[in-house]
């Protein structure tokens, strides 16, 4: 497989398996799915909630004679209600716990703002009108670095961070961000944004690569929310010419038009055939007339469809 250099020194393999929104009673399977046709590189968050079940799934595919740790990439996050100093550790230790895990190859602060945590510990605070409360002693740039030195991370980075943001923890950091996650698909190509990344030697990974077609029924269902618009990249003609021409899925023509950009990609699946399709995009190449007819069909800001709209406040 194609993969990337971090500048941690790392190879980041350029597909990986994401878990957002995938149930513990489903990811589990997922993963060991994805392990067995060749992924390397698996994604998850601490407010997730899977981190358990792809815990057990490292485990027993690492329990197999040849199998090593080494061979892998796990990312994970730190949570929203996580983002102070005396919390990362904490927040890290949990995660490593569950995924059974010494180390984690890329540790990622989730969002670029913190929140109070409830008595669970585990969710955001909300006042009695419905806001989210935000905490302002986010300064965790130190400790985040201090994870590095210590070996517990093997790399740092963010998520969900814009070029205001980067510049601000740039001009503040020891140990650079390696990786800055962020929605990036046809509809929303984050053109400025990889721009600045690629001369900060950031590397972006694009979450939501196919449009996150699952994710209106779960914006509605969790948050009552359903954003303004709402891409059906699969169905579009110029994707769909493209992957006939290829005989490729439209998925994979999504998927390839990034990784040949230079963008990582981690697009979600629980389904078997659909995990081992994604994955299968190395023995092709777009031509540049094919790249120009994909990279039309950005619309900026208009395009996005995580916005983050549902916190109140």
């Amino acid at each position: 497989m194609t993969s990337f250099k971090l500048s941690s020194g790392q190879q980041i393999p350029a597909v990986g398996l994401g878990t957002w929104q995938s149930k513990p009673a489903d990811v589990g399977k997922a993963v060991t799915d994805a392990l067995g046709v060749g992924y390397r590189h698996i994604d998850t968050a601490y407010n997730y909630f899977n981190e358990d079940a792809i815990g057990n799934a490292l485990s027993n595919w690492l329990g197999v004679q040849g199998n090593s740790r080494q061979d892998l990439f796990i990312s994970t996050k730190l949570p929203h209600v996580g983002n102070r100093p005396c919390d990362v550790r904490k927040y890290l230790d949990k995660s490593l716990a569950r995924l059974r895990l010494d180390y984690i190859d890329l540790y990622m602060v989730h969002m670029p703002f913190g929140f109070f945590p409830d008595q669970s510990g585990d969710s955001p605070a909300v006042d009695k009108d419905g806001s989210y409360l935000l905490d302002m002693n986010t300064d965790i740039v130190a400790v985040m670095e201090s994870l590095v030195d210590e070996g517990k991370a093997r790399a740092i980075g963010v998520s969900n961070f814009n070029i205001v943001q980067l510049e601000r923890l740039l001009a503040a950091a020891r140990v650079p961000p390696a990786v800055n996650q962020v929605e990036t698909h046809a509809s929303c190509q984050q053109l400025k944004l990889r721009t600045f990344c690629r001369r900060q030697d950031i590397l972006v990974t694009a979450y939501s690569p196919l449009g996150s077609p699952g994710s209106r029924a779960h914006f509605k269902n969790k948050y009552n929310y359903s954003p303004e618009t709402y891409p059906d990249h699969m169905t579009h003609p110029v994707v769909q010419n493209i992957a006939r021409c290829h005989n490729k899925t439209p998925a994979q023509i999504l998927l390839k038009h990034l990784v040949q950009q230079g963008v990582a990609v981690i697009p979600k699946s629980i389904n078997p055939a659909r995990i081992a399709e994604n994955i299968q995009i190395f023995d092709f190449e777009l031509d540049v007339n094919e790249l120009n007819q994909l990279n039309s069909l950005d619309q900026g800001e208009e395009g996005r469809i995580v916005d983050y709209n549902w916190y109140k406040g």
